[in-house]
């Protein structure tokens, strides 16, 4: 049983005890208010926060890795920055993996190809990358992620078995559409906000001060401050003994079905 469905279950007894409680000692209605607020902030929480597995079982780290090794994911691509990341891997023999929006790959076929061949992972990060896909109903969220999977299978041949969920938004839609659609999601536990820092020294710093052995690090391949600090981000991680391998690599299990 998922989280949320511990808290709601303890939400509908504290409500039931409080009905009962009303109807015997005439309890102020302020207990209803508060109970029913407290659900709503757990809701929120657990619908913006992947790494809270409130809704969903997602691999967010390997905390018990014995080796120096650690994962850069890019969200977002492919896109006109990702050669250049690319490019940066390369040159210091590293993997990554890359979760790919389905429109994107329909534009640069070329790109997610290359990916696949240079021995990275491709995923699923849906078709569209909505920003309302908190909103959307389970079969929306499935034709999201089915979609994404056959262009990514019709470009690379890779049949894909990991997903992440813009934003790392969850919810009970997303969950079902990720089990009927037999994908594993993933999380992380290192966010860079290299969507929001502008400065490459802040960036660096910031993911350098959490990276732990098994992280999992949120970079996207769409943002130029992201490929500017890349090569200095894998020469300090040489450096300090790690070595970047994939999600598949990283956590023991299948990229693709």
């Amino acid at each position: 049983m998922l989280k949320h469905r511990y808290i709601r279950n303890i939400l509908l007894f504290c409500l039931l005890f409080l009905a009962i409680a009303y109807c015997i000692w005439k309890i102020s209605l302020l207990w209803f208010v508060w109970v029913i607020a407290i659900g709503f902030v757990f809701t929120i929480y657990g619908a913006f926060s992947i790494q809270s597995n409130y809704f969903i079982n997602a691999f967010h780290s390997n905390p018990k890795i014995q080796k120096p090794h650690i994962a850069l994911t890019f969200d977002d691509g492919p896109h006109e920055y990702t050669p250049m990341v690319l490019d940066i891997l390369k040159k210091y023999q590293m993997k990554a993996t890359f979760f790919c929006i389905g429109k994107e790959v329909e534009r640069y076929p070329e790109i997610a190809r290359r990916i696949v061949a240079e021995g990275h992972i491709i995923a699923n990060h849906t078709f569209t990358h909505t920003s309302k896909m908190g909103f959307l109903a389970t079969h929306q969220v499935q034709e999201e992620i089915l979609q994404t999977a056959h262009i990514i299978e019709e470009v690379t041949g890779c049949k894909v078995g990991l997903f992440r969920p813009p934003f790392g938004v969850t919810n009970p839609h997303i969950a079902r559409a990720i089990q009927s659609t037999q994908m594993t999601p993933i999380g992380w536990n290192v966010r860079s906000l290299d969507t929001v820092i502008s400065s490459p020294s802040r960036l660096l710093h910031r993911i350098l001060s959490q990276i732990r052995p098994g992280s999992i690090v949120l970079l996207h391949d769409t943002q130029s401050t992201t490929v500017d600090i890349l090569e200095q981000l894998l020469i300090n991680l040489q450096k300090e003994g790690y070595h970047l391998v994939t999600i598949s690599e990283l956590l023991q299990i299948k990229a693709y079905k």
